[in-house]
């Protein structure tokens, strides 16, 4: 049997038409302006080597788990790794998942109860909706980074004693923007709500150490979870849910994504230590991203090109150039003359939101940059 039902070959047709068909491509030799490794950690020789050391030291002889965590899989680094993580965010417990998509799928599916309500930004993470469309909780989207939005809808939606979850990301990945979190405390405590933050795309970037925005902020005890997903900044795999202790032990009772799912190897316990260390003890990427990002901003305003990208003081930078069919016109153009830039499509933004996508790491060089912006100013006629 080797043809698709019909009703999915007309969907695949349907992408075709709009021009918005994934497919699976490798970037040779291009300047990177696409990938999440903002501090060049998965690149690191160092953290590899001591990630081996490390197994060797501790006589970790293994290619796998061998199981889920609750079964055989609960391997001696688990205890070591997620003690230094709490730690290192000033958390009372870490919960490590396998990653991020399935920490997030896991926390809102069985977190929210029947009779809760969850309040989501519009511009939320898949995952975060994947776990919602699990969950029986109720589940209303506010406008993006909205706090009166969110005030309005806690006063149609929430009913006696039920908990209200006001859900949204320190850093927006698909804008590179972050909400007003004293605005958002301030409706929460107001409420009595529950916040949640994914902290994907501001581990490693913000932060004294890197901890992220929420810890730069401070705010950490004034919220009741937060995501850490290892595959951005941290430059390798996985990720974890911080929070109470009694968070912990809930979610590795009834989490299904955590109990029903052979638990990471060794290694990739110890690259996630290792890591975890060497962004402790080293600032020298940090601060190069951190200059990057401030010539990007310069940049981009002394080419006269700030009125098409979003604000953003994060490694994500995002041209908006509407339609599906221009903006992968110009990012095909950005890739053959040498810089790796991926467009952003509808469907997975909405129509008319297409943009450019730029992440900012720790290598690129200001000339590059430059560069990248220049052509991008002539592709775009201005």
């Amino acid at each position: 049997m080797e043809k698709l039902p019909k009703s999915l070959q007309l969907k695949l047709q349907q992408r075709k038409e709009a021009n918005a068909l994934r497919t699976l491509t490798e970037a040779h030799g291009l300047v990177d302006f696409s990938s999440n490794d903002y501090l060049g950690f998965s690149q690191s020789d160092e953290i590899f080597q001591q990630s081996h050391q490390y197994l060797l030291s501790a006589n970790m002889v293994s290619n796998g788990a061998t199981g889920s965590r609750l079964i055989s899989g609960n391997h001696a680094l688990y205890k070591d790794t997620e003690a230094f993580i709490a730690k290192f965010h000033s958390s009372p417990s870490a919960l490590v998942f396998n990653s991020g998509y399935d920490a997030n799928v896991g926390f809102f599916s069985s977190v929210p109860q029947k009779d809760d309500v969850v309040l989501y930004d519009e511009y939320i993470h898949a995952s975060i909706r994947d776990g919602l469309r699990l969950s029986n909780a109720k589940s209303f989207k506010f406008r993006h980074n909205d706090p009166c939005h969110i005030e309005n809808l806690i006063g149609r939606h929430k009913r006696g004693e039920a908990e209200v979850y006001i859900v949204t990301e320190s850093v927006f990945s698909m804008d590179g923007d972050s909400p007003d979190f004293e605005k958002f405390l301030a409706v929460a405590e107001k409420y009595n709500c529950r916040l949640v933050i994914d902290e994907a795309h501001a581990l490693g970037v913000f932060g004294n150490k890197g901890e992220g925005l929420i810890q730069q902020m401070r705010y950490e005890d004034r919220v009741f979870a937060r995501i850490m997903t290892f595959g951005k900044g941290l430059g390798c795999h996985g990720a974890a849910v911080l929070g109470p202790n009694g968070l912990r032990e809930y979610l590795l009772n009834f989490a299904r994504s955590f109990i029903y799912t052979t638990a990471l190897p060794p290694h990739s316990l110890a690259v996630i230590y290792t890591a975890y260390q060497y962004l402790e003890k080293n600032r020298k990427a940090q601060n190069q991203l951190k200059q990057n990002i401030a010539f990007f901003a310069k940049e981009i305003n002394r080419l006269d090109l700030a009125k098409l990208f979003i604000p953003s003081d994060s490694a994500i930078h995002c041209a908006i150039v509407s339609g599906n069919d221009k903006v992968k016109n110009i990012a095909q153009s950005l890739q053959q003359a040498g810089y790796n830039v991926k467009p952003i499509l509808s469907p997975t933004i909405p129509q008319g939101q297409e943009r450019l996508r730029f992440c900012l790491h720790s290598y690129t060089k200001h000339q590059e940059i430059t560069q990248v912006l220049t052509k991008l100013r002539e592709l775009l006629h201005l």
